[in-house]
């Protein structure tokens, strides 16, 4: 329960903070704005979570690769 809480709360803080950002940096109007953290902020968690997936799969398969196949691989 607590992670999924932990969760709403990023959530709503990306979306507060691309609110800001995009709309004042782009001067729109409110509406506009909010327009653009609604769109973006599920575009900024996706790309995240796919980036963080990656990284965690590279490092599992280092893990589970025997270390006499590290070796061979350095020597070349």
């Amino acid at each position: 329960m607590r992670k999924k809480i932990k969760n709403y709360a990023l959530v709503t803080c990306l979306f507060v903070f691309l609110f800001v950002i995009i709309g004042g940096g782009f001067h729109l109007t409110a509406g506009a704005a909010f327009i653009a953290a609604v769109t973006g902020s599920p575009l900024v968690i996706y790309a995240f979570k796919h980036r963080y997936n990656a990284q965690t799969r590279v490092a599992e398969e280092r893990r589970e690769e025997p270390a006499s196949g590290v070796i061979l691989r350095e020597r070349s």
